[in-house]
Protein backbone atom coordinates (compact mmCIF):
# COMPACT_ATOMS: atom_id res chain seq x y z
CA UNK A 1 0.00 0.00 0.00
CA UNK A 2 1.36 3.14 -0.77
CA UNK A 3 1.74 5.98 1.29
CA UNK A 4 1.28 9.25 -0.17
CA UNK A 5 2.71 11.27 2.72
CA UNK A 6 5.68 10.04 1.58
CA UNK A 7 7.23 12.02 -1.40
CA UNK A 8 9.22 9.19 -3.15
CA UNK A 9 5.99 7.65 -3.11
CA UNK A 10 3.28 10.11 -3.88
CA UNK A 11 5.49 11.10 -6.47
CA UNK A 12 7.65 7.58 -8.21
CA UNK A 13 8.13 9.89 -11.42
CA UNK A 14 10.07 12.92 -9.73
CA UNK A 15 12.12 10.76 -7.42
CA UNK A 16 15.02 10.64 -9.32
CA UNK A 17 15.19 14.24 -10.32
CA UNK A 18 17.74 16.48 -9.04
CA UNK A 19 16.84 18.90 -6.57
CA UNK A 20 15.98 22.26 -7.80
CA UNK A 21 16.22 25.49 -5.02
CA UNK A 22 13.30 26.73 -3.54
CA UNK A 23 13.95 30.71 -3.47
CA UNK A 24 12.39 32.25 -0.11
CA UNK A 25 8.96 33.74 -0.62
CA UNK A 26 8.60 37.29 -0.77
CA UNK A 27 6.19 39.04 2.15
CA UNK A 28 3.08 39.37 -0.58
CA UNK A 29 3.13 35.55 -0.80
CA UNK A 30 2.84 34.67 2.53
CA UNK A 31 -0.12 33.32 4.37
CA UNK A 32 -1.27 32.21 7.53
CA UNK A 33 -1.53 28.85 8.67
CA UNK A 34 -5.43 27.47 9.12
CA UNK A 35 -6.94 27.65 12.73
CA UNK A 36 -10.41 28.67 12.68
CA UNK A 37 -13.46 27.13 13.47
CA UNK A 38 -15.05 27.17 9.90
CA UNK A 39 -11.43 25.62 8.52
CA UNK A 40 -12.26 22.52 10.81
CA UNK A 41 -15.97 22.37 10.06
CA UNK A 42 -15.06 22.26 6.53
CA UNK A 43 -12.40 19.66 6.75
CA UNK A 44 -14.50 17.48 8.87
CA UNK A 45 -17.44 17.73 6.78
CA UNK A 46 -14.98 16.51 3.83
CA UNK A 47 -13.70 13.42 6.18
CA UNK A 48 -17.05 12.91 6.83
CA UNK A 49 -18.83 11.87 3.09
CA UNK A 50 -14.73 10.80 2.89
CA UNK A 51 -14.16 13.64 -0.23
CA UNK A 52 -10.50 14.20 -1.78
CA UNK A 53 -10.13 18.18 -2.28
CA UNK A 54 -7.58 20.08 -4.19
CA UNK A 55 -7.03 22.39 -1.74
CA UNK A 56 -4.76 19.99 0.02
CA UNK A 57 -4.18 17.59 -2.59
CA UNK A 58 -1.84 20.60 -4.24
CA UNK A 59 -1.50 22.16 -1.58
CA UNK A 60 -3.29 25.39 -1.88
CA UNK A 61 -2.22 28.72 0.11
CA UNK A 62 -5.63 29.98 0.73
CA UNK A 63 -6.69 26.86 2.00
CA UNK A 64 -7.18 28.42 5.04
CA UNK A 65 -8.71 31.06 3.91
CA UNK A 66 -11.28 29.31 2.13
CA UNK A 67 -12.46 26.67 4.16
CA UNK A 68 -13.04 28.96 6.77
CA UNK A 69 -15.58 30.62 4.86
CA UNK A 70 -16.68 26.77 4.21
CA UNK A 71 -15.65 27.10 0.72
CA UNK A 72 -13.78 23.77 -0.45
CA UNK A 73 -13.04 22.86 -4.23
CA UNK A 74 -13.92 18.83 -4.54
CA UNK A 75 -11.54 16.61 -6.42
CA UNK A 76 -13.29 13.56 -7.69
CA UNK A 77 -12.51 10.07 -9.23
CA UNK A 78 -9.66 9.73 -6.43
CA UNK A 79 -6.50 10.80 -5.20
CA UNK A 80 -3.89 9.42 -7.63
CA UNK A 81 -3.36 11.19 -11.24
CA UNK A 82 -1.97 9.49 -14.38
CA UNK A 83 -0.05 12.48 -15.29
CA UNK A 84 3.14 13.98 -13.87
CA UNK A 85 3.04 17.59 -14.19
CA UNK A 86 6.32 18.85 -13.15
CA UNK A 87 4.57 21.73 -11.25
CA UNK A 88 1.70 19.81 -9.58
CA UNK A 89 1.49 18.24 -6.38
CA UNK A 90 -1.19 15.52 -6.73
CA UNK A 91 0.08 12.10 -6.35
CA UNK A 92 0.89 10.41 -9.57
CA UNK A 93 0.37 6.95 -10.40
CA UNK A 94 -1.80 3.91 -11.39
CA UNK A 95 -5.79 5.23 -10.16
CA UNK A 96 -8.44 3.05 -8.36
CA UNK A 97 -11.38 2.04 -9.81
CA UNK A 98 -13.82 4.98 -9.60
CA UNK A 99 -16.39 5.19 -6.97
CA UNK A 100 -20.49 5.32 -8.49
CA UNK A 101 -21.18 6.80 -4.80
CA UNK A 102 -18.87 9.49 -4.79
CA UNK A 103 -21.62 12.23 -6.76
CA UNK A 104 -24.07 11.47 -4.11
CA UNK A 105 -21.97 12.29 -1.20
CA UNK A 106 -20.17 14.88 -3.11
CA UNK A 107 -23.78 16.61 -3.59
CA UNK A 108 -24.30 15.65 0.27
CA UNK A 109 -21.31 18.20 0.79
CA UNK A 110 -22.77 20.64 -1.27
CA UNK A 111 -25.49 20.53 0.57
CA UNK A 112 -24.24 20.28 4.22
CA UNK A 113 -21.87 23.06 3.50
CA UNK A 114 -24.78 25.40 1.54
CA UNK A 115 -22.46 26.55 -1.32
CA UNK A 116 -24.23 28.86 -3.78
CA UNK A 117 -21.48 28.09 -5.90
CA UNK A 118 -19.05 24.82 -5.91
CA UNK A 119 -16.52 23.80 -8.23
CA UNK A 120 -15.75 20.31 -9.25
CA UNK A 121 -12.34 19.38 -10.33
CA UNK A 122 -10.50 15.92 -11.26
CA UNK A 123 -7.43 13.76 -11.51
CA UNK A 124 -6.10 13.05 -15.16
CA UNK A 125 -8.08 9.39 -15.64
CA UNK A 126 -5.96 8.69 -19.07
CA UNK A 127 -6.84 4.92 -18.08
CA UNK A 128 -10.82 5.51 -18.56
CA UNK A 129 -12.47 5.57 -21.93
CA UNK A 130 -14.11 8.42 -21.51
CA UNK A 131 -11.33 10.53 -19.20
CA UNK A 132 -14.50 10.43 -16.53
CA UNK A 133 -16.64 12.64 -18.53
CA UNK A 134 -19.53 10.59 -17.67
CA UNK A 135 -18.31 10.66 -13.76
CA UNK A 136 -18.49 14.87 -14.41
CA UNK A 137 -21.84 14.59 -15.56
CA UNK A 138 -23.20 12.47 -12.83
CA UNK A 139 -21.82 15.07 -10.04
CA UNK A 140 -23.26 17.50 -11.88
CA UNK A 141 -26.33 16.06 -11.63
CA UNK A 142 -26.49 14.54 -8.05
CA UNK A 143 -25.91 18.71 -7.05
CA UNK A 144 -28.60 19.90 -9.28
CA UNK A 145 -30.79 17.23 -7.76
CA UNK A 146 -29.32 18.22 -3.82
CA UNK A 147 -28.80 21.93 -4.08
CA UNK A 148 -30.84 22.91 -7.78
CA UNK A 149 -30.10 26.73 -6.58
CA UNK A 150 -26.41 25.99 -6.43
CA UNK A 151 -24.19 27.02 -9.45
CA UNK A 152 -21.63 24.64 -10.91
CA UNK A 153 -17.97 24.88 -12.22
CA UNK A 154 -16.54 22.34 -13.43
CA UNK A 155 -12.29 22.31 -13.84
CA UNK A 156 -11.93 19.33 -16.37
CA UNK A 157 -8.92 17.64 -17.56
CA UNK A 158 -8.19 17.68 -21.23
CA UNK A 159 -9.30 14.29 -22.44
CA UNK A 160 -6.51 14.24 -24.83
CA UNK A 161 -6.35 10.43 -24.91
CA UNK A 162 -10.42 9.75 -24.33
CA UNK A 163 -12.71 8.47 -27.07
CA UNK A 164 -14.56 11.21 -29.21
CA UNK A 165 -17.05 13.11 -27.50
CA UNK A 166 -15.88 13.04 -24.03
CA UNK A 167 -16.15 16.92 -23.61
CA UNK A 168 -19.43 16.57 -24.98
CA UNK A 169 -20.68 14.55 -22.17
CA UNK A 170 -19.59 17.20 -19.42
CA UNK A 171 -21.30 20.15 -21.39
CA UNK A 172 -24.77 18.21 -21.98
CA UNK A 173 -24.74 18.24 -17.99
CA UNK A 174 -24.95 22.03 -18.42
CA UNK A 175 -22.53 23.30 -15.73
CA UNK A 176 -22.70 26.93 -15.36
CA UNK A 177 -19.02 27.46 -15.97
CA UNK A 178 -16.52 25.02 -17.80
CA UNK A 179 -13.21 25.89 -16.99
CA UNK A 180 -9.68 24.00 -18.42
CA UNK A 181 -6.17 25.32 -17.76
CA UNK A 182 -3.41 26.08 -19.96
CA UNK A 183 -1.56 26.29 -17.18
CA UNK A 184 1.65 27.66 -18.99
CA UNK A 185 2.58 29.23 -22.35
CA UNK A 186 3.47 26.92 -25.32
CA UNK A 187 7.15 26.91 -25.08
CA UNK A 188 7.44 25.57 -21.60
CA UNK A 189 5.07 22.73 -22.15
CA UNK A 190 7.64 20.03 -22.88
CA UNK A 191 9.13 21.08 -19.55
CA UNK A 192 5.75 21.45 -17.60
CA UNK A 193 3.37 19.40 -19.14
CA UNK A 194 5.01 17.08 -20.88
CA UNK A 195 1.65 14.75 -21.37
CA UNK A 196 -0.73 17.97 -22.74
CA UNK A 197 -0.91 19.38 -26.17
CA UNK A 198 -1.34 23.12 -25.60
CA UNK A 199 -3.78 23.62 -29.33
CA UNK A 200 -5.64 20.67 -27.77
CA UNK A 201 -6.40 22.22 -24.71
CA UNK A 202 -7.15 25.28 -26.48
CA UNK A 203 -9.74 23.91 -29.04
CA UNK A 204 -11.20 22.05 -26.33
CA UNK A 205 -12.76 25.31 -24.45
CA UNK A 206 -13.44 26.62 -28.17
CA UNK A 207 -15.65 23.78 -28.86
CA UNK A 208 -17.51 24.44 -25.49
CA UNK A 209 -18.92 27.81 -27.19
CA UNK A 210 -19.35 26.01 -30.52
CA UNK A 211 -21.72 23.58 -28.39
CA UNK A 212 -23.27 26.18 -25.98
CA UNK A 213 -22.51 29.90 -26.93
CA UNK A 214 -24.50 30.61 -23.49
CA UNK A 215 -21.93 28.59 -21.29
CA UNK A 216 -18.95 30.66 -19.29
CA UNK A 217 -15.27 29.28 -20.31
CA UNK A 218 -12.72 30.23 -18.11
CA UNK A 219 -9.23 29.23 -18.49
CA UNK A 220 -5.78 29.99 -15.68
CA UNK A 221 -2.30 30.03 -16.29
CA UNK A 222 0.60 30.19 -13.91
CA UNK A 223 3.45 32.83 -13.87
CA UNK A 224 7.47 32.47 -12.50
CA UNK A 225 8.01 29.50 -14.48
CA UNK A 226 10.10 30.88 -17.29
CA UNK A 227 7.52 32.50 -19.06
CA UNK A 228 7.89 36.23 -20.67
CA UNK A 229 5.59 39.09 -20.89
CA UNK A 230 5.21 38.65 -24.46
CA UNK A 231 4.78 34.67 -23.88
CA UNK A 232 1.76 35.24 -21.43
CA UNK A 233 -0.15 38.22 -23.78
CA UNK A 234 -0.02 35.98 -26.42
CA UNK A 235 -1.65 33.31 -24.47
CA UNK A 236 -4.41 36.00 -23.87
CA UNK A 237 -5.05 36.54 -27.41
CA UNK A 238 -5.21 32.90 -28.09
CA UNK A 239 -8.06 32.66 -25.45
CA UNK A 240 -10.06 35.44 -27.15
CA UNK A 241 -9.58 33.84 -29.91
CA UNK A 242 -11.58 31.04 -28.42
CA UNK A 243 -13.94 33.45 -26.92
CA UNK A 244 -12.91 32.53 -23.25
CA UNK A 245 -14.74 34.33 -20.74
CA UNK A 246 -12.41 34.02 -17.73
CA UNK A 247 -9.03 34.19 -17.16
CA UNK A 248 -6.75 33.50 -14.06
CA UNK A 249 -3.42 34.21 -13.55
CA UNK A 250 -1.23 33.59 -10.12
CA UNK A 251 2.34 33.25 -9.43
CA UNK A 252 3.29 29.62 -9.40
CA UNK A 253 4.82 27.84 -6.07
CA UNK A 254 6.62 25.17 -6.36
CA UNK A 255 5.60 21.93 -3.80
CA UNK A 256 8.70 20.41 -3.29
CA UNK A 257 12.34 20.45 -4.32
CA UNK A 258 11.62 17.63 -6.55
CA UNK A 259 9.21 19.89 -9.06
CA UNK A 260 10.12 22.37 -11.73
CA UNK A 261 11.87 25.23 -10.18
CA UNK A 262 10.64 28.74 -9.52
CA UNK A 263 12.13 31.33 -12.08
CA UNK A 264 11.17 34.38 -10.14
CA UNK A 265 8.06 36.09 -8.29
CA UNK A 266 6.22 38.22 -10.57
CA UNK A 267 5.83 41.49 -8.14
CA UNK A 268 1.65 42.92 -7.57
CA UNK A 269 2.31 45.56 -9.87
CA UNK A 270 3.38 43.30 -12.38
CA UNK A 271 -0.16 41.25 -11.98
CA UNK A 272 -2.08 44.48 -11.51
CA UNK A 273 -0.22 44.94 -15.65
CA UNK A 274 -1.95 41.48 -16.70
CA UNK A 275 -4.81 42.36 -15.29
CA UNK A 276 -5.18 45.78 -17.41
CA UNK A 277 -4.27 44.43 -20.64
CA UNK A 278 -6.48 41.22 -20.04
CA UNK A 279 -9.53 43.46 -19.92
CA UNK A 280 -7.99 45.10 -22.79
CA UNK A 281 -8.35 42.68 -24.67
CA UNK A 282 -12.10 41.99 -24.13
CA UNK A 283 -12.54 39.11 -20.96
CA UNK A 284 -15.29 39.46 -19.03
CA UNK A 285 -13.71 38.44 -16.21
CA UNK A 286 -9.93 38.80 -14.61
CA UNK A 287 -8.01 37.57 -11.65
CA UNK A 288 -4.53 38.30 -11.16
CA UNK A 289 -2.87 38.40 -8.44
CA UNK A 290 -0.18 36.70 -6.72
CA UNK A 291 -2.43 34.01 -5.15
CA UNK A 292 -4.80 33.76 -7.68
CA UNK A 293 -6.03 29.99 -8.29
CA UNK A 294 -8.60 28.45 -10.12
CA UNK A 295 -11.24 28.51 -7.96
CA UNK A 296 -10.34 30.99 -5.46
CA UNK A 297 -13.11 33.79 -4.89
CA UNK A 298 -14.98 31.66 -7.42
CA UNK A 299 -18.11 32.42 -6.46
CA UNK A 300 -17.61 36.00 -5.60
CA UNK A 301 -16.18 35.86 -9.42
CA UNK A 302 -18.74 34.02 -10.90
CA UNK A 303 -21.58 36.99 -9.76
CA UNK A 304 -18.86 39.40 -11.42
CA UNK A 305 -18.89 37.29 -14.71
CA UNK A 306 -22.44 37.32 -14.93
CA UNK A 307 -23.03 40.76 -14.23
CA UNK A 308 -20.08 41.72 -16.89
CA UNK A 309 -22.46 39.45 -19.64
CA UNK A 310 -25.27 41.45 -18.66
CA UNK A 311 -23.53 44.89 -19.01
CA UNK A 312 -22.18 43.70 -22.24
CA UNK A 313 -25.40 42.77 -23.53
CA UNK A 314 -26.71 46.27 -22.40
CA UNK A 315 -29.49 44.33 -19.90
CA UNK A 316 -27.93 45.61 -16.39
Amino acid sequence: MRDLRIPDQRHPEKAHRPDQDQPKKPSWIRVKAPTSEGYKQTRDIMRDNRLSTVCEEAGCPNVGECWSQGHATMMIMGEICTRGCTFCNVATGKPQALDVFEPGRVAHAVQKLGLKHVVITSVDRDDLSDGGADHFAQTIRAIRHRSPSSTIEVLVPDFLKSDAGAMEIVVEARPDVFNHNLETVPGLYPQVRPGARYFHSLRLLQKVKELDPTMFTKSGIMVGLGEDRQGVLQVMDDMRAADIDFITIGQYLQPTPKHHRVDRFVTPEEFAGYEKSAYGKGFLMVSATPLTRSSYHAGDDFAQLRAARLKKLGRA
